[in-house]
């Protein structure tokens, strides 16, 4: 007899990428800065991407490891980076995987229905204001 729930959850469209995208531009925009915005459903695959014309083009690397990241540990990187310090739990965790992670603030787990569906990651301006975002991007999809 199977424990796992058969409630469906609705997983991460498009559409719900498209309102992700937009929001943490027009965060960024209001507060000045240029960003680079990526969005992976559950699986780690890029659901959508964008990088303003302004932002430099590592932006888009580090919004997509942040989302990778924030995805893997189901946590906001913001909340990590303590735990990547020498003597943290999460300090040999990079070499562990097949790609490493990029513990700076920008990237957000999705959830619905209390599950995780994807996550999204923010590059291009200070840690803080990457999180915020990304943070404004996932309250508009609630």
């Amino acid at each position: 007899m199977s424990t796992a729930s058969t409630i469906a959850v609705a997983p991460l469209t498009t559409q719900d990428a498209e309102t992700l995208l937009d929001t943490a531009r027009r965060a960024a925009e209001a507060a000045g800065v240029t960003v680079a915005v990526s969005v992976l459903d559950a699986g780690g695959h890029m659901l959508a991407f964008r990088r303003d014309d302004r932002a430099v083009l590592i932006a888009g690397e580090a919004s997509r490891r942040k989302a990778f990241t924030a995805l893997q540990l189901n946590a906001p990187t913001a909340d990590l980076v303590d735990a990547v310090q020498p003597g943290g739990p999460f300090h040999t965790l990079p070499t562990a995987l097949d790609r490493p992670l990029l513990f700076i603030a920008g990237g957000v787990p999705i959830h619905r229905d209390g599950r995780l569906i994807g996550a999204i990651g923010v590059g291009g301006g200070a840690p803080a204001q990457d999180h915020e975002f990304a943070s404004a991007a996932v309250r508009a999809l609630a």
